[in-house]
């Protein structure tokens, strides 16, 4: 079924172009050196993009192992992906230890202390517990602090878990080249401090899709973990996977619920921040700070509407946003509105609407929700 016809019933939606995820993993897998591993970050429903769909499609486009934020989000993948390798990338509660082991994941390991409370769930629970240790190299976030790294890795190495990675995170890849050389330096360094045979066999990995841009095939790192960029977003122009031109998969739409008249001087939506100056055909879209469009759109966006961009008129409320139709002939109930993607020879990116909305791209992504209807589009365009 189109994603048109899937869409015909509902006030918002997105339409997420699943051919599109092959073709930038593809591309992607091409461009990285043979014996990297692809880890596909599917945390937050993949970017909200909706994580049993993608996943499924990312498992057959062929990537290595997945990465998501907590135990909640791992469960729902294991039972997409029964054999899959899963990376917790957040520190793991006490109390979810038991599942977690009994899921069969990788935990990340950033503090002596949960070592040691993995130890005692692990024997309690009979199963060897799988982990990667994650390293604090200036991030001030998740990991071990570096300057404690090095007890971390010995504890690790005595304690009779299977060490399977270790791993940083790099603060301002996609804007300070020279502050993340100097993390990756520290991560080098520390590295050393590992035996060599023991070093032979774990996933080292630091670069996100913003850091591909300082990635270099000649250092022991074997592994990349990929969100932004597998869903068609370089992260910024200077990424060396920008060339390959990813393909957006995600475009997001609602329908003209109203369309009317309005005479100048009218005062429109909260707080009255826009009064017309001059008679102006409005049109009521439904959709507003409760599907994804943030309030600071109000005034300063635009959506798409019959192929012309339309300016958002006042503050954006709730369940519907205010557009200026004045100069779109023929403007109807039902019409699509296009916030995200393209209508037309236009097209608004997320570049765009991150400007107008004060948010950077993740969050645009992972804001979008549960009562928008993501509509999946399986025909190869």
């Amino acid at each position: 079924m189109s994603a048109s016809s899937n869409a015909s019933a509902a006030r918002a939606w997105v339409e997420i172009d699943l051919p599109a995820i092959d073709r930038n993993v593809g591309r992607i897998k091409q461009a990285l050196p043979p014996h990297v591993r692809y880890v596909a970050v599917v945390k937050a429903n993949a970017y909200g993009h909706g994580m049993p769909e993608v996943a499924t499609r990312l498992l057959q486009a062929g990537v290595d192992c997945f990465a998501v934020a907590n135990v909640a989000e791992a469960a729902i993948l294991r039972e997409i992906g029964h054999d899959a390798d899963i990376l917790l990338l957040s520190p793991t509660l006490p109390g979810e230890l038991p599942r977690a082991l009994a899921l069969g994941l990788d935990l990340t390991l950033n503090s002596l202390d949960e070592a040691k409370a993995l130890t005692a769930a692990s024997a309690k629970a009979g199963l060897k517990a799988k982990v990667h240790v994650k390293v604090d190299t200036g991030m001030g976030r998740a990991g071990v602090w570096h300057a404690q790294a090095a007890e971390l890795f010995a504890f690790v190495q005595s304690a009779g878990f299977e060490w399977r990675g270790v791993f940083t995170h790099f603060s301002d890849a996609d804007s300070d080249p020279t502050y993340t050389s100097g993390q990756r330096a520290i991560f080098l360094k520390l590295l050393e401090r590992i035996p060599a045979a023991v070093r032979a066999s774990l996933m080292i990995h630091a670069d996100n899709s913003a850091g591909l841009e300082s990635f270099s095939a000649s250092a022991p790192f074997n592994a990349v973990r990929v969100g932004l960029m597998q869903y068609g977003l370089p992260p910024s122009s200077g990424s060396f996977l920008a060339s390959l031109r990813p393909e957006s998969v995600l475009s997001f739409h609602a329908r003209v619920v109203l369309v009317k008249d309005l005479p100048a001087g009218t005062a429109v939506s909260y707080n009255r921040t826009k009064t017309l100056s001059r008679p102006t055909r409005v049109a009521i879209v439904a959709v507003g700070y409760g599907d994804g469009v943030p309030t600071a759109a109000s005034n300063r966006g635009f959506f798409l509407v019959r192929d012309q961009r339309c300016p958002i008129l006042g503050r954006v409320t709730m369940d519907q946003s205010i557009v200026d139709v004045t100069d779109v002939p023929s403007v109807i109930v039902g019409d699509v509105a296009t916030i995200l993607g393209a209508q037309g020879a236009d097209r608004i990116t997320v570049a765009e609407f991150c400007a107008w909305a004060d948010c950077i791209p993740w969050e645009a992504l992972c804001t979008l929700t549960q009562r928008v209807q993501r509509v999946y589009r399986t025909d190869r365009t």
